[in-house]
């Protein structure tokens, strides 16, 4: 296919951009061998801790997670109580390894995530020894411009109807980020990942599917 052709460019590009970086990137034509190249990555025993995320359902790393010798702070767990998924974010901070995905990263290595608590964006930041982020090639875009616009008018509207929430885009589609504010705001605590001063702390997997919002 020939967006899956363009999607492998754009993230070859990408991968080298994120080792100038201090990142590591990786690019999968599937989910399968994401998740096992994944899986490859984590030490038995360690703490992995979890930040919410489609994409990570949607591929199926799930449940490849839940098959390994780990302790897995897992906050998909049918019928877990909210109070246990509020531990494990904190619990996430200080975790061996951080599994998430990100909401765009820019041609240039820049990863730009936006959260409504903060929790995923401030283990990504600091904390977790390793983090790995597995993104669709469909979040690659041209400039932090872009990035900031797929955010509000891509992924923040689809999040507020996952969670059924009341901010305007969710029903609208289109952001109106003047009118936006709390408690109905999504779109609360942003990050900018620029680079790592701990090389290889940040490994970014690339699958060539539309994945996550």
């Amino acid at each position: 296919m020939p967006e899956k052709t363009i999607w492998r460019k754009r993230a070859e590009i990408v991968i080298d951009n994120l080792k100038r970086r201090g990142m590591n990137g990786v690019y999968f034509e599937n989910e399968e061998e994401s998740n096992e190249f994944i899986a490859s990555l984590i030490k038995k025993g360690s703490t992995v801790g979890l930040g919410g995320s489609t994409t990570i359902i949607q591929s199926g790393l799930i449940d490849k997670l839940r098959t390994l010798p780990i302790n897995l702070l897992d906050r998909y767990k049918q019928g877990i109580a909210k109070e246990r998924v509020d531990e494990m974010r904190i619990e996430s901070l200080r975790s061996d390894v951080f599994i998430s995905s990100t909401n765009a990263i820019t041609i240039s290595g820049q990863i730009v995530s936006c959260d409504g608590l903060g929790n995923r964006v401030a283990s990504m930041l600091y904390g977790p020894k390793k983090v790995i982020i597995q993104t669709g090639a469909n979040k690659i875009v041209n400039s932090l411009t872009e990035a900031i616009e797929r955010i509000h008018n891509i992924a923040a509207p689809q999040n507020v109807i996952r969670f059924s929430g009341d901010a305007i885009c969710g029903k609208t589609g289109i952001c109106d980020d003047e009118h936006c504010r709390y408690p109905e705001r999504f779109c609360n605590s942003w990050s900018i990942i620029e680079g790592q001063s701990e090389q290889g702390r940040i490994t970014v997997v690339f699958v060539g599917e539309k994945l996550g919002f």
